[in-house]
């Protein structure tokens, strides 16, 4: 019979059916940080407890780490005693753990895939949302809460309804400064947060092949944001190069073995989904957020829409507009932009800083923004040294901080204070996400740096039309 590539990794993971109930599901990958799991392991202790395989469990610090000065004791005591119960609990039950100053270290979902850690036909959980970006591998990975934490610790099995299959394929050519965290805004636009609630999402098409393994990541990062429970691409030549060589990865004959069985993981023709979504890649432009939720964006050369022409949820767009300070019609070209972050798991790989660096060469940062420029991970942060993006951030007046998940959350330093606009990379804009009052603008790398350099919301063509010229 035919299957989904979804449905041929879920079953494969199935220890046991529950007649009229969830699946028990076995997990390969357990990715651990220090928000959730403190009372997890906590429960682990008091139930005398070990971790089943420590060796399946990988621990970083990201959520609490501050992006200055990361070699002195972290200042704020709930984060400096949130690393601490990290890396006590790592060391107890013999989980590698990266802390601050490790090479390895970084944000979860970024040094998952760069150690190899991420692989095709896996199955991925972290107690963070934003775990759906390792299905960028064809994985299915999705966060789970702390009490799921305790139970993928103790037994390395989680107890899941199984979801039902989307497949959204979007074929045709991308326009130019199209990347591809505008295909996933666009996606979100069109659905809206609630669009896949109770799926999960198969990307398929000309766009999503054209693209490079960081920017599936940051497609399949975003899935959570419109109701998803993941989103996963079929692995291919791209995914088995990327892999390659990578510490935690099969290697010799066992990658020849494993080879044979990632080939396999693709939707079988004839399969059926419960649901089918297309869209044109020629019908995306730079996209751009003016609300408090990620489906309220519009292309960078819209105007902010009528409450008359929001489908559903006046009320919710009216409270967001007001919470904004925007109104109904205004253009979103122009509007004058305080801080921008570049960075998050969603957006803090070595192809967003190329990205970022290729827009801002040759021009200076408006004075009056505050750009913090933050790497997903150690890693990262060489290779913008290595590859000389650093010289070009800092001839155009802009600093590297330490990596982090800085300012996509407010659980650090990183805050942006209340009233301030922040053009953000990131993948959330809800209310006080980025600090208490802070008004968020979702956008690509690009975006962020047009905004960077003119001190405005730009459509970042303007800008390399005149790079050409």
């Amino acid at each position: 019979m035919s299957k989904t590539l979804f449905a041929k990794v879920w079953d494969s993971h199935v220890v046991q059916k529950i007649e009229d109930g969830p699946d028990v599901l076995f997990i390969d990958r357990h990715l651990v940080h220090e928000v959730t799991s403190p009372v997890a392991f906590l429960g682990l202790k008091n139930r005398n407890i070990k971790v089943l395989y420590p060796e399946r469990t990988f621990a970083t610090a990201d959520h609490n780490t501050p992006t200055l000065n990361q070699h002195l004791p972290v200042e704020d005591p709930l984060s400096a005693k949130q690393l601490q119960a990290l890396e006590d609990n790592a060391q107890e039950h013999n989980i590698p753990y990266w802390g601050l100053g490790h090479e390895k270290n970084g944000i979860v979902h970024v040094i998952g895939p760069e150690n190899g850690i991420t692989l095709p036909g896996a199955t991925i959980v972290c107690g963070d949302s934003h775990t759906s970006t390792h299905g960028a591998f064809g994985a299915i990975a999705f966060g789970i809460g702390t009490s799921e934490v305790e139970m993928v610790l103790s037994s390395q099995c989680i107890m899941q309804p199984k979801p039902k299959s989307m497949r959204i394929t979007i074929n045709g050519k991308l326009n130019p400064a199209v990347t591809p965290k505008d295909v996933a805004l666009y996606i979100i636009s069109r659905l809206s947060t609630s669009g896949a609630t109770g799926y999960f999402v198969e990307y398929a098409g000309e766009v999503f092949r054209n693209m490079s393994m960081e920017g599936r990541m940051t497609v399949c990062n975003l899935s959570i944001e419109m109701g998803a429970r993941g989103g996963m691409i079929a692995p291919d030549e791209k995914t088995f190069e990327y892999i390659k060589g990578r510490e935690f990865a099969p290697k010799g004959e066992a990658w020849n073995e494993t080879m044979k069985y990632w080939q396999t993981l693709k939707t079988d023709k004839g399969a059926v989904f419960d649901k089918e979504i297309e869209f044109q890649g020629e019908d995306i432009e730079p996209m751009i957020t003016y609300g408090t939720n990620p489906g309220m964006g519009v292309g960078i050369s819209n105007g902010i829409p009528s409450a008359k022409d929001v489908e559903g949820g006046v009320d919710t767009f009216k409270k967001s507009l007001a919470y904004m300070d925007f109104k109904e019609g205004e253009d979103m070209l122009g509007k004058k932009i305080d801080f921008v972050f570049l960075g998050s798991c969603t957006n803090g790989r070595i192809e967003d800083f190329r990205a970022f660096a290729s827009l801002v060469k040759g021009h200076k940062k408006a004075a009056h923004v505050t750009a913090w420029l933050v790497p997903g991970s150690h890693k990262v942060e060489e290779a913008i040294e290595e590859e000389g993006i650093l010289d070009i951030l800092q001839e155009a007046g802009f600093e590297l901080r330490e990596p982090g998940c800085s300012a996509c959350l407010a659980m650090n330093d990183d805050k942006i204070p209340a009233g301030k606009y922040a053009v953000s990379t990131s993948n959330r804009n809800f209310e006080g996400r980025q600090g208490p009052g802070a008004r968020t603008l979702l956008a690509s790398p690009l975006v962020a740096a047009a905004a960077a350099i003119t001190g405005k919301v730009t459509d970042p063509r303007e800008l390399l039309q005149t790079q050409t010229v």
